[in-house]
C-alpha cells in the first residue's frame, strides 16, 4: 500500500490550485512529497517559507521536513483542521 503522493511546483508557485490538489491528496495519503523546480524558486530560504505557508493553508494538520529543494509533508492526524468562518457585520 502506498502511503505517498508526489507533486511539484513550478514557475507560478504556491496557488490555491496547489493548495485544493494537496487537500485532495491529504485526503486519502498520509504523507506528500513536494519538488520545488528551478523555475519557481532555488532560495532555501524562501523553500522554507513556502512550507509555512502551505501548513498554514491546508485543511490538515501536518508537519514538514525539508530536504534540499523537497518539502515533506506528513499529516498528524486523520481529522481536518476546523475552518473558523468570519462572520460578516
Amino acid at each position: 500500500m502506498m502511503f505517498e503522493s508526489r507533486f511539484q511546483i513550478g514557475k507560478n508557485g504556491l496557488t490555491e490550485g496547489v493548495i485544493d490538489s494537496l487537500n485532495l491528496s491529504l485526503k486519502t495519503h498520509d504523507q506528500i512529497r513536494i519538488s520545488v523546480l528551478k523555475s519557481s524558486e532555488r532560495d532555501k530560504q524562501k523553500v522554507l517559507e513556502m512550507a509555512n505557508e502551505i501548513v498554514k493553508k491546508i485543511n490538515y494538520h501536518c508537519n514538514y521536513k525539508i530536504i534540499g529543494f523537497t518539502i515533506i509533508l506528513k499529516k498528524r492526524s486523520s481529522k481536518p483542521k476546523k475552518i473558523l468562518k468570519e462572520k460578516s457585520l
